[in-house]
């Protein structure tokens, strides 16, 4: 791995800092270089070069809003052997705890980052001999995203689409759905979705929902700080609904009540925002699902009651 990593990154040093993590899917670890310290996540599976392409995808439209703090990517490598290696910048992280509030601020940022985007844009069209300039990033209009990234090793659909409450049954949902039947052939999962899908678009009402660009990924566990304030990590990005990102945030813990009452200061909760975010967490329960096994039917299935009732 070493020799790839000089060639393919035309650095002489090539030194071990001592910093390694990782989790379920991929390892890591941090190397001294000409360039300055790097974190290299390396995974063995055939798919790695497809997850690392939609990270680096997805850490490049983060840091591109300017609003939150990402790890700026830098390249994904093949491995000669098996898999692929992405690099991207050291950061000295540690848990977030500090700057849980600004956190609640950035994301809530993020989230309306492209709505702005799109006022600003009106206002140019009405605007008689408005500039030409053009920035770096483009008002977005569907929902979906310009390449596939993965909510761990699984991908995501992301094909452009108009609608949202179609987005997240056909390109969300089913394929997850689809995944459970082939593997398990659960005749009750797939009754309750079936009475499921035509209870969504009324958890919805005539609500308008602007894409917004999403971490897709934002658990405890993706989440940390520095000393500039708070970092997030392992995206598995696309443009959704605001909404979705707090469901796997509340599935698992380490937010705090600062960081909720942040981020809602700025994006407060619409009507029928607890039944909306059960049904966005069970997305990451069936991914669970199809990720670890069947510990995690018993909360799939529960949601999907309590939504038919």
């Amino acid at each position: 791995m070493e020799e790839i990593l000089r060639r393919e990154l035309g650095t002489s040093v090539l030194r071990r800092a001592g910093h390694s993590g990782g989790g379920c899917i991929s390892q890591g670890e941090s190397f001294h270089t000409d360039h300055g310290r790097i974190y290299v996540k390396v995974n063995s599976r055939a798919e790695a070069r497809r997850m690392f392409d939609g990270e680096m995808a997805s850490l490049t439209a983060l840091l591109q809003t300017n609003t939150v703090k990402v790890p700026k990517p830098m390249k994904v490598i093949d491995h000669p052997e098996s898999g692929a290696l992405f690099v991207m910048e050291h950061l000295d992280m540690r848990g977030l705890n500090r700057h849980a509030e600004k956190l609640g601020t950035q994301l809530a940022d993020l989230h309306l980052h492209n709505k702005k985007l799109g006022e600003k844009l009106k206002k140019d069209q009405n605007t008689i001999g408005q500039s030409e300039e053009q920035t770096g990033v483009q008002f977005v209009e569907k929902f979906g995203f310009h390449t596939v990234t993965c909510c761990g090793y699984l991908p995501q659909v992301n094909e452009w689409q108009q609608d949202w409450v179609i987005f997240y049954a056909r390109q969300r949902i089913q394929p997850q759905m689809d995944m459970i039947e082939k593997n398990s052939g659960d005749r009750e999962a797939k009754e309750l979705w079936a009475q499921l899908q035509l209870k969504i678009p009324s958890l919805f009402g005539d609500m308008e929902i602007i894409p917004a660009l999403l971490h897709g990924d934002l658990w405890g566990g993706n989440v940390a700080e520095d000393d500039s304030g708070p970092v997030i990590f392992d995206p598995a990005s696309f443009y959704g609904h605001s909404e979705y990102e707090l469901a796997i945030a509340g599935m698992f813990g380490g937010f705090s009540s600062s960081f909720y009452s942040a981020y809602h200061s700025k994006i407060p909760k619409a009507p029928g925002f607890d039944k909306r975010l059960k049904l966005y967490q069970l997305f990451h329960y069936m991914n669970h699902w199809n990720h670890f096994g069947g510990g995690y039917r018993g909360s799939s299935i529960n949601i999907m009651r309590n939504l038919v009732k």
